[in-house]
């Protein structure tokens, strides 16, 4: 795949209802707090692909920046794309329509672009988003399948409610499982994915199924291994005179994965939206990294692995 533009860069979706913008800025930022400010500064530097959830608990101050920027006329809302997800504790078919309600009341839309299955794992129906048995364990809802709030959010795309939906945090054989048995197939699958957790296998069936791999993490995490300090990132970084982010980004979407960033320094959200291509000999030399390391643990057991991102992210 040969992209000459990643900044720009759109991924059609498998629907035929248009693309998913190949950069965006994620909305789970280190201090919510900041969240409004964040999400103004990442759209006016030309992000149009906003990533929320429900799990995020800001989701009505990305809605007050998405009010201010809309009726400014910054940015018109057929030119976002957005996506917010279903957390575990709204697995049932039942309570599957009315979170997404809920959430499109804080963002203040009518509808969303993506609706995410946030992790395969369903917890215990109720208010609390971490329902935990006294001695500290989540507890789990068997009471469900996936297959069944796979349906349910079938029902939200039927109701014009979100043009598509996809999976998140899961792995290949659970995203086959609901290719094979949904009536739509995923849009998105969105998971960690970076050079030292290339998700290779997720890859190739995302490219042969006609799904977008949407990668969050992209730039490894503030934990060791540091992905922005590795030899290989910093060389190419002073080659191309770009900073190691954006070379991580451009690889992201040169390999043919749309790919989230998040910061609340206004600098930092405009260098990651200034990207340009990476040579191809370069991509395949990232490609073949040795490390592997995965740093977020939600895919274990659907609990939130890093929350909490050290501050000047």
């Amino acid at each position: 795949m040969t992209i000459d533009d990643p900044r720009h860069h759109g991924f059609a979706l498998n629907n035929g209802d248009g693309e998913i913008p190949a950069l965006g800025f994620g909305t789970l930022v280190s201090d919510s707090r900041k969240t409004r400010k964040a999400t103004t500064a990442a759209v006016e530097v030309g992000f149009r692909h906003l990533d929320c959830a429900e799990r995020y608990r800001n989701e009505a101050e990305v809605g007050a920046a998405l009010k201010d920027l809309l009726t400014s006329g910054t940015v018109r809302r057929e030119d976002l794309f957005v996506t917010t997800k279903l957390w575990n504790n709204n697995h049932r078919p039942e309570r599957v329509k009315p979170a997404l309600e809920a959430s499109l009341r804080r963002l203040g839309l009518d509808s969303v672009d993506l609706y995410l299955v946030h992790t395969p794992f369903a917890f215990k129906p109720g208010d609390d988003q971490d329902p935990r048995h006294p001695h500290g364990a989540i507890v789990y809802d068997d009471g469900v399948t996936l297959e069944e709030t796979w349906a349910a959010m079938e029902g939200v795309v039927d109701d014009g409610l979100s043009r598509a939906i996809g999976l998140s945090d899961i792995d290949v054989e659970g995203t086959r499982e609901i290719i094979d048995t949904g009536r739509i197939k995923p849009a998105v699958v969105e998971v960690e994915s970076h050079p030292y957790h290339p998700q290779w296998g997720l890859h190739q069936l995302c490219q042969t199924e006609g799904i977008v791999l949407l990668a969050f993490a992209p730039l490894g995490h503030a934990l060791q291994p540091r992905l922005l300090d590795d030899p290989l990132i910093m060389e190419v970084s002073e080659q191309l005179r770009q900073t190691p982010a954006q070379v991580l980004l451009a690889w992201g979407i040169q390999r043919g994965t749309a790919v989230l960033t998040s910061s609340v320094t206004p600098a930092r959200i405009a260098e990651n939206a200034d990207i340009d291509a990476l040579p191809e000999d370069v991509i395949r030399t990232i490609n073949e990294l040795e490390t592997r390391h995965r740093f977020n643990s939600v895919v274990d057991a659907g609990e939130p692995g890093f929350l909490e991102v050290p501050q000047g992210s």
